[in-house]
């Protein structure tokens, strides 16, 4: 009841823009290849449900994957450029310029690389997208740790290793899970618009660009709500997973209190 609550003015902001949006299609009647009417693509969702479920299927295990590499190099790399000075130096101008560089420029590269049709083109990309944010996150949670827990622990003469296990990844873990939800959707975002440069026919991106072209818009806003619903069901359970794990975190105190 209590979650109702805090998010009731969200779930009030949306109903009322659907009703816009569905009173304005219709008093101003514009045509469905310009904007179709939520009634409009919720028909059009029930009637292509199963073949909507398959394909987003597709495209969240190649979400996944890109999930799963970019992040546990992120958390591989953070490890070392706290540890070392000199792959800090190494790894850190290569982990921003990928940063920096856009998805468009990178999808055509690891497509012809990996393969148009093989699914591990689109989870490099993935992969590259969220790379950044958990190496960065993680680094911080690594490194700004209290100066008088540190001391405290050198001063019992604990091996480093002791301290990244017992200080540094705990302190850690709020930054990993902050980084994980940013991932989280990303990494959605990634798998699709990564399809749009082409792809399996079960992709969800090649799915909105092929019933795009052939103005069946109403069909690519079906397949936008599976990717909405795939990408907040993924936060959801990152969020449900941060809760098990750092419980006695602050942050998580005051939404409980």
């Amino acid at each position: 009841m209590k979650h109702v609550k805090q998010n009731l003015p969200a779930i009030l902001l949306f109903i009322v823009a659907l009703v816009i949006w569905e009173g304005t299609v219709r008093l101003l009647s514009i045509q469905k290849f310009l904007l179709p009417a939520p009634s409009v693509i919720w028909t059009s969702f029930r009637e292509n449900f199963d073949r909507l479920t398959y394909i987003g299927w597709f495209t969240t295990r190649e979400a996944l994957g890109g999930f799963a590499i970019g992040c546990s190099t992120g958390i591989l790399v953070a490890l070392a450029t706290s540890r070392w000075t000199l792959a800090s130096e190494t790894l850190m101008p290569f982990a921003i310029a990928a940063n920096s560089v856009p998805i468009i420029a990178f999808a055509p590269i690891l497509n012809n690389w990996f393969g148009i049709d093989n699914p591990l083109s689109k989870m490099m990309i993935v992969a590259v997208i969220v790379f950044f944010p958990m190496m960065i996150n993680t680094v911080r949670g690594l490194t700004l740790i209290d100066p008088a827990a540190l001391e405290l622990m050198r001063s019992y003469a604990a091996s480093e290793f002791t301290i990244l296990r017992k200080l540094r990844l705990p302190n850690a873990l709020p930054y990993m899970f902050n980084a994980f939800k940013v991932a989280a959707t990303l990494s959605m975002i990634g798998a699709v618009v990564s399809e749009y440069f082409g792809g399996n026919r079960s992709a969800l991106g090649v799915f909105i660009t092929q019933e795009a072209a052939q103005f069946r818009f109403q069909n690519s806003w079906a397949a936008i709500i599976i990717a909405c619903v795939v990408g907040l069901v993924f936060y959801l359970v990152i969020l449900g997973l941060e809760r098990l794990a750092i419980p006695w975190h602050s942050s998580l105190r005051a939404q409980q209190s």
